[in-house]
């Protein structure tokens, strides 16, 4: 491929590339030498599970090794036992080393769903990280400032509200940089959080006399709630390894709105295909459940199989039909200002019953469900994002969408 067809393939879904112009330049000597460009992400082992949020950046490298460039898949095992602090508030809990090499097991198994095991190299930072004397390490601590790491936006909050710091959190962005010194990376993979760490590569490559890499930053991928990043501890994932039935169960659940931001990075579909989708659902032409299932069906198909995909939509269709919920049915958009609303509100809001007090008394006497599930909690409240499905007798249905 042309520098530019390449370009146009990595671009898609990025969100910054520092520097585009280093990068094309990169690709054009590959292309004349035939030597494949290094490129690196690492993903710390700190659970035990991937989820699709990690799989933005797998999907970018498989897209680097479709372009005949040599992967580094790199799994922190050292930089894990420390704890990564971006968007962190206060110090992680150290992880023990058992509880590392553990969970780094399960990600060589699961990565290989999506990256070629042909055209990966796996490799753990601990290979090199390890062996550092003490010495060493104050030698790599000396390639950067206090001042300097301040600059990170969670690390100056922190010492602007008092918030301890922990001497090894500093050490942090340095070891990862060095991992780039290491591999001698041509280009390294992060979400948008990761910018400042990546960029410290950079730094520390020059120190190496070596040239330093191209960044490459994604979008940080949204969890079922539409709000927070994907995440395993505010529960808003969908795990690679989850059951077929749970995973198209889930990606069902989303909001519209979401459902097309997942199609543009997490789906093989072209962005002209995408776009073309986009209009077909805005005519009307294409109802958003279809094409949800569509893309449930997709994701299914990539982790498990076609057949898994097949028989997770049936058992998807068989429960709607069962509960008898039909596919059109009133939106409500609403908006939540202080994060929570009682349900018996939020019937009367839909119009399912005439007041709050007609709402509770239908909760009590087990007439309403949410999302198929019966409630008889009439003083439940439901979180103020996403989008629930309210069911009131047999036959009254609304769908509460949280803006």
């Amino acid at each position: 491929m042309s520098v530019a067809e390449q370009m146009a393939i990595i671009k898609r879904g990025a969100t910054e590339i520092l520097l585009e112009k280093e990068l094309e330049e990169k690709i054009e000597k590959s292309r004349s030498t035939g030597i494949s460009l290094r490129i690196k992400a690492g993903f710390d082992p700190t659970a035990p599970d991937l989820h699709l949020g990690h799989t933005v950046l797998l999907h970018k490298m498989r897209q680097f090794q479709q372009l005949g460039h040599e992967v580094c898949f790199l799994i922190g095992d050292f930089t894990g036992m420390i704890g990564d602090p971006t968007g962190k508030s206060e110090t992680r809990k150290a992880l023990t080393r058992e509880d590392v090499l553990k969970n780094a097991e399960t990600y060589k198994e699961q990565v290989f769903k999506i990256l070629d095991p042909e055209k990966t190299r796996v490799v753990f930072n601990s290979e090199w990280l390890g062996k550092m004397t003490a010495s060493d390490m104050i030698g790599l601590a000396a390639q950067s400032t206090v001042a300097r790491m301040l600059e990170r936006d969670d690390f100056g909050k922190r010492f602007a509200n008092q918030l301890p710091i922990s001497i090894h959190e500093f050490l942090y962005p340095l070891i990862q940089g060095y991992d780039s010194v290491a591999l001698k990376a041509d280009v390294e993979l992060g979400g948008t959080d990761q910018k400042f760490n990546l960029l410290v590569g950079r730094e520390l490559q020059r120190e190496w006399k070596q040239s330093p890499q191209s960044v490459i930053t994604m979008p940080l991928l949204e969890g079922l709630d539409g709000v927070n990043k994907m995440s395993k501890s505010l529960g808003n994932y969908i795990g690679i390894n989850e059951p077929a039935d749970e995973i198209f169960g889930k990606i069902m659940s989303i909001s519209d709105e979401l459902m097309l931001r997942y199609y543009e990075l997490l789906s093989d579909l072209t962005l002209a295909e995408i776009e073309k989708l986009k209009v077909s659902i805005r005519d009307g032409e294409v109802h958003p459940m279809a094409a949800k299932k569509q893309l449930a069906r997709e994701i299914v198909a990539r982790y498990h199989s076609a057949v898994a995909a097949d028989n997770a939509e049936e058992g998807f269709v068989r429960r709607f039909r069962d509960n008898q919920t039909p596919e059109e049915m009133p939106e409500y958009i609403l908006s939540a200002e202080d994060g929570k609303v009682l349900l018996g509100r939020l019937l009367a809001e839909a119009g399912l019953v005439k007041s709050n007090s007609e709402g509770r008394r239908a909760i009590n006497q087990g007439g309403v469900k949410v999302n198929g599930e019966k409630v008889t909690n009439d003083m439940l409240e439901l979180p103020g994002v996403g989008e629930y499905v309210l069911q009131f007798g047999k036959r009254r249905f609304a769908k509460i969408i949280f803006k």
